[in-house]
């Protein structure tokens, strides 16, 4: 079977180093890109079975990233979860709006809730 290949797309070296870490012992392959540019570029050679998009990130933010992603016909199906520390109802309304299978606010989520958020997608 192959691996799911989930795309993070996160600013935070930390973070990032945390939930790769997480996701590849949960038996994902993990491509990561650290701000929406790099995303984007990435993105022309893979497509990924699940994209986590942060929002604040530098050069290009995640909602401009979930637009462009929903405009291309190859990785407008791709689910989209947010994964943010901006929790305002304005932001996951507009996430949702522009595409986002789901929000999730990063502190109010443990890495296993994410992950098994990401096989409920997945499934």
């Amino acid at each position: 079977m192959d691996k799911k290949k989930i795309f993070l797309v996160e600013d935070d070296q930390f973070i990032v180093r945390a939930y790769k870490d997480s996701l590849e012992r949960a038996s994902f392959e993990v491509e990561v890109a650290l701000d929406g540019v790099e995303a984007m570029e990435k993105l022309q050679n893979i497509t990924p079975n699940l994209i986590l998009l942060d929002i604040i990130m530098p050069l290009k933010n995640g909602f401009e990233v979930l637009s462009e992603l929903k405009s291309d016909d190859r990785l407008k199906n791709v689910p989209v979860i947010i994964l943010s520390n901006l929790g305002q109802d304005s932001d996951i309304k507009k996430g949702k709006e522009l595409g986002a299978v789901d929000y999730m606010v990063k502190a109010n989520y443990s890495m296993q809730e994410v992950i098994d958020k990401i096989r409920q997608y997945l499934a």
